[in-house]
């Protein structure tokens, strides 16, 4: 991997978490394209946890504002609380199908441009759905419902099926929560929060690999690089990934969703034609 590809990859990771077009989709469209092998496990953990971070810094006065309301016993630490249970609930259902499904999508669908242009239809076809509900939510006054117990629990579930390569994270949860009746703000706002457990347990996970596989510790493997290579992309990770968080909380509330529909959907066929 040369610098310029670091560089690529960290920006398609940093954009594509935020924005919903699937990271994961669009960083084996970027591969298959560019001809870029893959980045090794050392490069996986900084981009994800440069991405985690970049999180972390966008929403760092709600996290700090959350943890220092659950220490209270006022009615703003009892919602905080429930908040902080929601993220915890939202949780589940990831956890249960990355761990058991890690290893089967690793082995089936990396470098599959197929299955990724086909989840990418899906996610469009999420995207125009939602969108267009929750235009119809806003004419019946129906929309901007508070998060609940059930909303966390179909978020989650929603981000569990997102671990298929192409279908976006932040797409199926910010539409799930669209269609149960969130403004585009909450939806997004709650969809951001509850990705950091996650991405931050699989960053965990994957060091854990990093130390325990003997070729990438003792350099005898052809995707080791230097250092400043894979800081360069864990960099580009981390400032579009700041951009993309703070442009999708202001662009999503003035554009909805249509937008990445489209997008989603001439990326899909792409894809797909690029197989045939």
């Amino acid at each position: 991997m040369t610098w310029w590809e670091s560089i690529l990859l960290g920006l398609i990771q940093g954009l594509t978490e935020f924005l919903p077009v699937s990271s994961s989709g669009h960083l084996e469209l970027g591969k298959a394209l560019f001809g870029i092998e893959n980045g090794g496990l050392a490069f996986t953990v900084l981009v994800h946890g440069a991405t985690a971070m970049s999180t972390i810094v966008v929403f760092r006065a709600d996290i700090l504002q959350l943890l220092r309301e659950m220490l209270t016993r006022t009615a703003a630490g009892l919602q905080a609380r429930k908040f902080a249970g929601w993220i915890l609930l939202s949780m589940i259902p990831v956890g249960i199908v990355g761990f058991s499904a890690r290893d089967f999508l690793e082995a089936h669908a990396e470098g599959q441009v197929g299955v990724v242009g086909a989840a990418l239809l899906v996610t469009a076809a999420l995207l125009w759905f939602a969108h267009s509900r929750h235009e119809s939510f806003k004419a019946n006054s129906t929309s901007d419902r508070p998060i609940s117990t059930r909303t966390a629990i179909w978020m989650g579930l929603a981000q569990a099926i997102a671990i298929v390569p192409g279908v976006s994270r932040s797409g199926a949860t910010i539409s799930t929560g669209l269609l149960l009746g969130l403004s585009p703000a909450t939806a997004a706002r709650f969809s951001f929060l509850m990705v950091l457990p996650p991405i931050l347990g699989m960053t965990a996970l994957e060091v854990k690999d990093l130390l325990e596989a003997p070729a990438l510790l003792d350099g005898q493997t052809s995707v080791t690089y230097a250092w400043h290579i894979l800081a360069l992309g864990a960099a580009a990770a981390f400032i579009s990934g700041l951009w993309a968080c703070k442009w999708m909380m202001r662009g999503l509330i003035r554009g909805g969703l249509k937008g990445f529909a489209i997008y989603c959907a001439v990326a899909g066929f792409i894809a797909l034609i690029t197989t045939v």
